[in-house]
């Protein structure tokens, strides 16, 4: 199945920026030991198999998810075989303390990547997965770039996300006040970012979910009305090591909007997702007919397709990856632009962030209307929508 195709594109969007710069990326990487976070997902996966193909001399890979772990070895020993240097992964939680063994034990490495998130909108539906996305996406962070700092790491890279600019909803907020606690330690380590679109097929995206779906025999669903940029997962792991190993301290690297990147709505890339797979989309009224005639259309060579509206909490209208407030560098690579950050925290309202979430965590008890506040002291401007609908409470 050709990804590019389906996303509205010819060809790859970063080839010629990794072609121009392939000599100097082999180089620094053969030369050096990374530590990859949350590296057995779809993002996470990507920049494994990026760092890999240079050789490295040592790459170590955590993830708490020890089956993704399983087929991330089993794809990298399939594709691509071994590399000369020290090659291992462990399926650890960044927050147990036997991660903290871990980095206890070693923790030499010249690059580390934290690719870990809860990157799913709808993580703000309860107050105790907002809770656990708070810890991922920041606590985490801010913990193992100070362990970073402590060995001696030459460069911390981690995912931020094109929801941060201007958040509307939570997850972007978190990322953004992320962006912020790296801030504060990039006075004592050199750290870069990036922000993109939408990963196409990615685990647990709506696209992934087309596959489930016909496996399933389950009918097609998707918003009709939003419309979104998307990267292959190379491209998603092309862009991290791009960010990581040429990114100056506190850049934030992104995909140009160009003729490259095109924005096509969830909607359309089902008609083109179904049509690969034989199928003519049919549109149905309503959940109910659209269960029902996934049991028998398929046979005919139709497909039951259920395209709405969003209404949803937490759904931004148009994706952007910077702000009128930062500095662009726009011409250091054809397809990447860079976000230029001078140093941008408030120590007394992260102070007063971190002490407020660690009396809740203590209570073991809080509402999401809590978090919200505490998110709006840090973004006074955060245009939070919240619409009193999630996507778990529909199809």
């Amino acid at each position: 199945m050709n990804i590019l195709n389906l996303i509205g594109r010819t060809k790859p969007l970063l080839a010629d920026d990794i072609k121009n710069n392939e000599n100097r990326l082999q180089q620094i990487v053969s030369s050096s030991s990374f530590l990859v976070l949350g590296g057995a997902g779809s993002i996470g996966s990507a920049v494994s198999k990026e760092i890999f193909k240079r050789n490295p001399k040592k790459l170590h890979i955590v993830d708490m998810s020890e089956n993704n772990m399983v087929e991330l070895v089993r794809d990298i020993r399939s594709s691509l075989g071994y590399i000369d240097g020290e090659f291992a992964t462990f399926a650890l939680d960044i927050g147990s303390f036997e991660y903290d063994a871990f980095i206890k034990s070693d923790g030499k490495y010249d690059y580390v990547l934290n690719l870990s998130a809860l990157k799913h909108v709808r993580s703000e539906k309860d107050p105790y997965t907002l809770m656990r996305m708070i810890e991922t996406n920041i606590f985490n962070t801010d913990k193992t770039i100070k362990q970073s700092i402590e060995n001696k790491v030459k460069k911390y890279f981690c995912v931020s996300t094109d929801k941060a600019a201007n958040p509307v909803n939570m997850m972007g907020a978190s990322k953004r006040i992320m962006e912020m606690f790296v801030h504060r330690n990039s006075l004592n380590i050199d750290v870069s970012m990036a922000r993109f679109a939408n990963v196409a097929f990615s685990d647990g995206s709506l696209l992934h979910g087309f596959n489930q779906r016909l496996e399933k025999a389950q009918p097609i669903v998707a918003p009709n009305d939003i419309k979104r940029y998307f990267v292959t997962p190379q491209e998603s792991g092309e862009l991290c090591l791009m960010s990581c190993i040429f990114g100056q301290n506190r850049d934030i690297f992104f995909p140009k909007l160009s003729e490259e990147l095109h924005l096509i709505t969830f909607a359309d890339i089902a008609v083109k997702y179904l049509e690969v797979k034989g199928y003519k989309p049919y549109l149905c009224k309503d959940e109910d007919e659209a269960r029902a005639l996934a049991k028998t259309l398929p046979q005919e060579g139709k497909y039951p397709c259920l395209f709405t509206s969003s209404d949803t909490t937490g759904e931004k209208d148009f994706e952007e990856f910077f702000t009128e407030n930062e500095t662009l560098n726009m011409d250091k690579f054809k397809n990447l632009g860079i976000i230029k950050n001078e140093v941008d925290f408030d120590e007394k309202l992260l102070n007063s962030f971190e002490n407020s979430i660690k009396n809740y965590k203590q209570n073991l008890s809080w509402v999401k209307e809590d978090i919200v506040k505490e998110f709006y002291k840090l973004l006074p401007n955060f245009g939070h929508k919240e619409t009193g609908k999630y996507l778990d409470g529909k199809m």
